[in-house]
């Protein structure tokens, strides 16, 4: 992502600087019904019975074990819950979902289908929005809190959303309503892309984690942040996991961590490769992803045994070539 001048990457000048994406492909689910909010709650790491319409929260699903089924955003709106999920997390998340939650009491529906999503992100992304959307006002709104208008005659959600690290929001609608808004985003200088190298170094950088790539069901929630993020509730009832939540929250510690990484070149280890020790040569994590950031060069996320500090060398050798990198805290903040 550019700067907070408007300088996009690789050192043009933008109208506009803001990133438009297609995230369509995430899964949403509409949950409804009087219990619905109770019967959420007891399946994920996030008080859900603390929201209210128009607020949001960050949340995760777990195995019983406490490893990571699946992340997920849940939005209150007036009349139902909504969840997403990425893709990747999608299927292990419904079928949590069809397991556990009983139609009579919240009834659940797949509306990926009937719903799309267009993601906007980047330094002007609210005053964009505003152009675009005329008396919408998204800038104040708290992480995860949305508001609701009409847009080409049809019903969208706007909502504030950090996965970047940048100011972001999602906007879901039904696809027709979308693709008009789609062409208006663009016409006021939103600039569409698919797999934006800037945008991804920017998720990095910010210590955001992704299933599939980052994390998976054989991480704890903790190894990979989730407790940094804002997902797990210390405080509310029980939910499926938190024996393990807690156990690791009060009385221990998880023996890996995600950390930042900086590497001294351009030189891409595949995600994957090992890391070691550059002191003693013992393997301490892996690489996970990867991306080139504007101002740091080559970063990465990886998943680092917890005694090797930030600022620790570490390096990594593959078949293709070798690279050293030094372990940062997440967020990056130099």
């Amino acid at each position: 992502m550019a700067d907070a001048g408007g300088t996009a990457p690789g050192g043009s000048e933008r109208s506009r600087d803001v990133v438009l994406l297609d995230r369509t492909n995430r899964l949403r689910l509409q949950l409804t019904g009087p219990k619905a909010a109770e019967s959420l709650t007891g399946l994920v790491t996030s008080d859900v019975l603390a929201l209210t319409p128009g607020q949001g929260q960050y949340s995760a699903a777990l195995t019983p074990r406490g490893k990571v089924l699946a992340d997920l955003r849940i939005f209150a709106r007036s009349d139902d819950l909504l969840i997403d999920t990425g893709a990747a997390s999608g299927p292990g998340l419904l079928a949590m979902i069809r397991k556990y939650v009983n139609p009579r009491l919240a009834r659940h529906e797949d509306v990926s289908a009937s719903l799309g999503d267009l993601g906007v992100f980047g330094p002007d992304a609210p005053a964009l929005l505003r152009t675009v959307l005329g008396d919408v006002h998204p800038a104040g709104l708290a992480d995860y809190s949305h508001v609701e208008t009409r847009y080409s005659d049809a019903a969208l959600m706007v909502a504030r959303v950090p996965d970047y690290g940048v100011d972001g929001f999602d906007l879901i609608a039904p696809a027709p309503a979308l693709e008009t808004l789609r062409r208006d985003l663009e016409a006021a200088g939103a600039r569409s892309v698919t797999g934006d190298e800037s945008l991804e170094a920017a998720r990095i950088e910010a210590g955001r984690p992704v299933w599939g790539i980052d994390m998976d069901d054989t991480m704890l929630a903790q190894e990979v942040d989730l407790d940094r993020l804002g997902a797990i509730s210390f405080t509310k009832g029980c939910y499926t996991g938190q024996e393990t939540v807690a156990r690791v929250h009060y009385r221990g510690h998880v023996n890996r961590h995600l950390r930042g990484l900086r590497f001294s070149s351009l030189l891409r280890p595949p995600p994957g490769t090992e890391l070691r020790d550059a002191a003693a040569g013992k393997p301490v994590g892996t690489v996970l992803s990867a991306a080139v950031s504007p101002s740091r060069g080559l970063v990465a996320l990886g998943l680092i045994r917890r005694e090797i500090e930030p600022g620790a060398l570490v390096y990594a050798a593959w078949a293709g070539g070798a690279n050293e990198a030094v372990v940062a805290a997440l967020p990056f903040v130099t």
